[in-house]
């Protein structure tokens, strides 16, 4: 770990140890708001931190407000299994069950960020997971679909996000690979799990002008994140973002 990283680490802990001292001094529910909010502010500057980091491989050195706005609204912690609440905040991917995770903060700003979305859009998601990458793009005002191959969790991400307020977001369980064809054409898509290939079923619901942001790679070798732009019926451009480790996505395919 460089000393840059390293220097990061001591000053989160510093602050966590002063927001929980400063917690004991207001009323629990106060506290516990505060708190979060004080967590999540400082996770969208670890955010923007890390995307100045990694801007030659972005190609923007920030993000749009608006994501970073949403990532600082999204109560996170809501996500994760209770006892990793205290660690929500930090800028890492989390053990869900069931052998999968919630993408690092980082990751889930960058890939909503790349797909350049305009309120009321059309997005796809493949893999709900916890719920938490479509509750940003609900607070971004997307009209969302998501699909779950797991059942129980796509059953926990939906019940969760009915009781956040999320609930117009609308949820299917089953293979992702396929898309949700009587729903396209999407704007965007977004697949938050490592396919072998790019999937033609979600390519040819992407409307054309939309974006798909997937990560590509096996389990057990270096992934990338691909950036896919459909220009018209007939021609797609490509781009390599950076390397990145996601969980498989599974399924009959």
């Amino acid at each position: 770990m460089s000393i840059i990283r390293l220097y990061r680490s001591f000053i989160v802990a510093v602050i966590e140890a002063s927001l929980i001292a400063a917690s004991l001094c207001l009323p629990l529910e106060a506290a516990d708001a505060e708190t979060y909010q004080a967590r999540r502010d400082r996770m969208v500057q670890l955010i923007e931190g890390d995307v100045r980091d990694t801007s030659a491989y972005l190609k923007r050195s920030a993000l749009d407000e608006r994501v970073l706005a949403a990532m600082a609204s999204v109560p996170r912690h809501e996500f994760v299994p209770a006892e990793l609440a205290d660690q929500a905040y930090r800028n890492r991917p989390l053990p869900i069950g069931y052998g999968q995770t919630i993408s690092q903060p980082y990751i889930v700003a960058i890939m909503t960020d790349l797909m350049e979305l305009e309120p009321g859009q059309k997005v796809l998601e493949i893999g709900t997971g916890s719920g938490y990458q479509a509750a940003v793009l609900g607070e971004l005002d997307m009209r969302v679909w998501s699909i779950e191959i797991i059942e129980a969790l796509g059953k926990r991400a939906g019940s969760l996000l009915q009781r956040l307020d999320y609930g117009a977001i609308e949820l299917r369980i089953g293979d992702g690979y396929y898309g949700w064809p009587e729903a396209a054409p999407f704007d965007a898509i977004i697949v938050t799990a490592a396919a072998s290939h790019i999937p033609p079923p979600l390519v040819r619901q992407l409307a054309i002008g939309g974006r798909m942001i997937i990560p590509v790679g096996s389990r057990f070798s270096t992934q990338e994140l691909i950036l896919i732009h459909r220009i018209n019926q007939d021609e797609i451009v490509t781009r390599q973002v950076l390397p990145v480790r996601f969980v498989p996505l599974t399924g009959d395919h």
